[in-house]
């Protein structure tokens, strides 16, 4: 809705693509048949940069990526992000879990911010941290819902750090140490956001607004988890469509 048509069909194509490599992992019931399935969109992409591509997200990328000079490696480190999930279902430390959140998020992010437009690098810094952040607000409120797919993004030292079991996230046993623990995990959201926004250059604000948007509606989920009690394990946040369009008309007219 805030974006001039090119720029629109560029990211509908980005957003378009990464749904379909999502879903390869959350809906194919076979690994195999993920990882095959993977590969092949791994050659899609090779068409897209030089070939005549078959799926029609990839045909619909290929205008994209030479107007908006999108690289194949971070199409590419995307697909790597989505296999993730075939490889582990634990992280052991939140270095471990920021790779996995730097190729589904951030490098979304940075390919975002070619679409959006900018003229100073720390923009890059900005989608990057900004990425991060916003795949940290989805673990958040995502606990519940990904344990119930037996995975948890938690990192497991820090589980240990505050005295919470495995167990006690797949079993959704919320106790006074759980509490603890997401209220950790929510401070270093909130830190990313701090970074991302301070590392976004003024002379880029204006073209960056979308993304801007976007952080203002991730925020405001990750408000209103904490509102709410965080009570993850059974529950997921969300915000109501008018809610989205009322923070991101409002988002618009201050930026």
């Amino acid at each position: 809705m805030f974006l001039p048509r090119d720029k629109r069909r560029a990211i509908t194509a980005l957003y378009a693509f990464c749904r379909e490599v999502d879903d390869v992992v959350d809906e194919c019931t076979d690994e195999q048949v993920a990882r095959t399935t993977l590969n092949w969109w791994r050659a899609q992409v090779a068409e897209i940069y030089g070939g005549k591509p078959q799926h029609p997200v990839a045909k619909a990328l290929v205008p994209v990526v030479q107007q908006f000079n999108m690289s194949r490696e971070n199409l590419l480190e995307i697909i790597d992000g989505m296999e993730m999930d075939l490889d582990q279902a634990r992280y052991p430390d939140f270095k471990s879990l920021q790779l996995y959140c730097y190729r589904v998020a951030s490098v979304v992010g940075l390919l975002a911010a070619e679409i959006f437009g900018y003229t100073d690098r720390r923009t890059q810094k900005y989608a990057h941290d900004l990425g991060i952040a916003f795949q940290l607000t989805n673990i958040i409120r995502d606990v519940g819902e990904d344990a119930r797919r037996n995975r948890i993004y938690l990192p497991m030292d820090e589980l240990q750090q505050f005295g919470v079991t495995a167990a006690e996230i797949l079993n959704a046993k919320e106790t006074e140490n759980f509490q603890k623990l997401m209220a950790f995990q929510v401070e270093r959201a909130q830190r990313y956001y701090r970074q991302a926004l301070e590392h976004l250059p003024e002379v880029d604000r204006k073209a960056q607004r979308t993304g801007l948007i976007m952080a203002v509606i991730y925020r405001t989920t990750l408000d209103e988890v904490v509102a709410s009690g965080c009570h993850v394990l059974k529950e997921r946040v969300s915000l109501t469509p008018l809610r989205k369009l009322w923070l991101a008309c409002k988002t618009w007219l201050k930026s």
